[in-house]
């Protein structure tokens, strides 16, 4: 099981979040690049089990106003910060939570330089 060495500003008590400066920076990092990714998946992607979830909650929520929540990045993306940091928080930064934000944030990045990278189309 991954455990960090990270003391509270209080003595004797064991933190639930790691205080390095370094920690905190990559892990601000990760999940602000892991919000976006997740978040445009679930906005905008046109991966079919996405697209299936999307149309799913359009179809239910349908002139109601919520139909919006998966078709707008400005309305999910709180929602998924949420997520994110709870889970964070939650997991007290565990090794899981690091590879998924990690993954998303890579691929996130990938995918934004390749899709600007002047290729020869």
């Amino acid at each position: 099981m991954y455990h960090h060495p990270s003391v509270s500003s209080v003595p004797g008590r064991l933190s639930l979040v790691p205080t390095d400066t370094w920690t905190w920076i990559a892990a601000t990092v990760v999940a602000v690049l892991g919000t976006a990714r997740l978040t445009r998946l679930i906005t905008e992607d046109e991966w079919p089990p996405a697209q299936w979830v999307r149309d799913k909650w359009v179809a239910r929520t349908n002139g109601s106003g919520w139909e919006m929540l998966f078709l707008c990045p400005f309305c999910m993306a709180p929602y998924i910060a949420v997520f994110t940091l709870l889970s964070g928080y939650l997991s007290d930064l565990h090794f899981l939570w690091w590879a998924f934000f990690g993954w998303l944030s890579v691929s996130y990045l990938a995918a934004s330089y390749v899709a600007r990278d002047g290729g020869g189309d």
